[in-house]
């Protein structure tokens, strides 16, 4: 006789192996590829092939909120200070006002769609209300779309901040539906009690992970074994004492993520495999939970609902948000059309039927929907609206291995590797610097020392050691940006710095803003963006765009490109 607990093991594992091996056909037709992992749990539960019944919401509440907090901790781990220094303030206030703002657009487009008095549309609203960790940080760190470095960290810092205050929202519209008026009252005592407990419990676990890995001598392989431990325990303990476990745990990972860690390069690989896992089990269970026949009664004003969150909530509430950030209309348009619904969502709609509410099917069913709607047209869309928002970085394909080093002491380099295209500057460089020197090149199958192979030649592989702030100067050696693109990214042509932007306006004939006149365009853009500047920011110029092509470590102006908005001006 074959134990159910047998039969329990190999179906996870089999559905695990069918969500990985469906990846290949997702990223063939361009599908999100955690709507795909969605669509195998719907597949093997009650209503598919696989006729898998599941229906225990604390096993999927808790097996999922246990999965977001890995990938949680591992979105903060790989979060860098410089990013939450530029993004701190706009991503926060998403992540608040925004929230909030976005829950009661949604609201009112349930009480007009659906029939549901006030507090349910306000419950099922805080339920769609926060954007979706999981599917914000695959889809711009691991779909392979490059966002601007401000937007992207906006973007990411909101979704993994903004659960506590979706979560209070919740808890406290299912008191207010149940009439318990003492729970109401106390739901700001409690907001701030998950808010600040959150806070304090992460930053200090992250502080204390640190010492304590940084203390211990054992085995390589066991470091990231003990952090992975270390934040479930942060996740359980600010849980059980009234805390928001996700914030600790993201805060937990952003801390310790930022500071030197012993086997740090080590963990960033353990944890990545382990992310994977956490998002296919997540979505499958949730896929499992559901039962499709019973979306028949509700798809078409979810739907509904679902345009009205894609295009009028999430938008309107980033707009109010964003405005006073100064972030301009691109970039405002391109946060507001990725705040993607995911598997927050759907573990918030399960709240309701843990407390055995009459609507708690209808709110459940409503929200699936509406996430399976906001990931194919979000997801399939993200890259299309980030290349007409010109909100992606300059894609650099010749970089195809890049291995981060952790070497004794303080030195930190890494192994990058680049295969030469045809007009790869490196091919026509008499002279190429020493610290950027190839240390292997890979000829025809053949690994060549750099005497050996003699001049660079089209299709050659080569790798080089190099220190992390060395890459973006390897980039422009090595790397051919893709010309049918570049344009959109770089400017159709390139400008000093130092170039006067009244010669500039007198060449096309642009009458030139005040604030402009008399300055350098480096000064321009020193003074329209206040001192912080990124690669790929942008400064309208009558007609035209001034375009940052490249900044010096300390974050100074070196190359400015200009964007006509007729390319054949230049001919003329």
């Amino acid at each position: 006789m074959i134990e159910p607990e047998i039969v329990t093991i190999l179906i996870i594992a089999s559905l695990v192996v069918i969500s990985i091996f469906s990846s290949v056909l997702s990223f063939r037709m361009g599908a999100p590829l955690l709507l795909v992992f969605l669509g195998v749990g719907l597949l093997a539960g009650e209503d598919g092939i696989g006729g898998i019944d599941f229906d225990d919401a604390q096993i999927a509440y808790w097996g999922c909120s246990l999965a977001l907090a890995v990938i949680l901790f591992d979105s903060g781990f790989a979060t860098p200070w410089r990013a939450y220094r530029k993004a701190a303030a706009p991503a926060l206030t998403l992540a608040t006002l925004g929230t909030v703002l976005t829950a009661l657009v949604v609201a009112a487009g349930a009480r007009l769609l659906l029939p549901i008095d006030w507090p349910t549309a306000l419950l099922l609203g805080a339920c769609l209300s926060s954007t979706d960790a999981a599917a914000v940080f695959f889809l711009l760190r691991t779909g392979g779309v490059r966002i601007r470095e401000r937007v992207r960290s906006t973007v990411e810092i909101e979704s993994g901040t903004n659960d506590p205050v979706a979560i209070f929202m919740v808890v406290a519209l299912l008191a207010a539906v149940a009439g318990d008026r003492d729970g109401i009252d106390g739901m700001l005592i409690t907001l701030v009690q998950q808010m600040g407990l959150g806070a304090v419990f992460g930053i200090g676990g992250g502080l204390a992970m640190v010492r304590l890995v940084n203390a211990l001598d054992i085995e390589t392989a066991l470091y990231p074994v003990a952090v992975l431990g270390m934040a479930l325990i942060v996740f359980a303990g600010t849980t059980m004492v009234g805390g928001s476990g996700f914030l600790a745990v993201y805060l937990a990972g952003l801390v310790a993520g930022n500071q030197r860690l012993k086997g740090k390069y080590s963990m960033r690989r353990f944890q990545a495999g382990l992310t994977w896992l956490a998002q296919i089990l997540m979505f499958v269970t949730l896929g499992l939970f559901a039962v499709p026949s019973s979306f028949i009664d509700v798809i078409w004003p979810a739907i509904g609902l679902a345009l009205v969150l894609t295009l009028l909530a999430r938008p309107l509430a980033v707009l109010i948000c964003l405005r006073p950030q100064r972030f301009d209309w691109r970039e405002t348009g391109f946060v507001g059309w990725v705040g993607l619904r995911g598997a927050v969502s759907i573990l918030l709609a399960i709240l309701p039927l843990r407390a055995g509410l009459a609507d708690g099917q209808l709110l459940f069913n409503v929200v699936f929907l509406v996430v399976i709607f906001s990931l194919l047209l979000q997801g399939w869309t993200v890259r299309l609206a980030a290349q007409r928002l010109r909100q992606m970085e300059a894609a650099q394909a010749a970089m195809i291995d890049r291995i981060e080093l952790e070497l004794p002491g303080r030195a930190e380099h890494e192994l990058v590797g680049y295969r030469l295209a045809a007009n790869s500057p490196a091919l026509g460089a008499t002279r190429i610097p020493r610290w950027a020197r190839p240390s292997l090149i890979l000829r025809n199958g053949e690994s060549l020392r750099p005497h050996q192979a003699g001049a660079l030649e089209p299709g050659d592989t080569v790798y080089l050691f190099c220190a992390e702030r060395h890459i973006r100067l390897l980039d422009r050696i090595y790397a051919a940006v893709d010309t049918v693109d570049a344009r959109d990214f770089l400017g159709d042509f390139s400008l000093p710095p130092d170039a006067s932007a009244d010669s500039i306006a007198r060449r096309f004939d642009i009458d030139l803003p005040p604030d402009m006149r008399g300055k350098t365009l480096r000064e321009v853009f020193r003074d329209r963006l206040r001192g912080s500047v990124e690669l790929g920011d942008r400064v309208p110029l009558g007609p035209f765009e001034l375009i940052v092509r490249d900044i010096s470590p300390e974050g100074v102006v070196e190359e400015v490109g200009l964007l006509l908005d007729d390319p054949d001006i230049v001919r003329r």
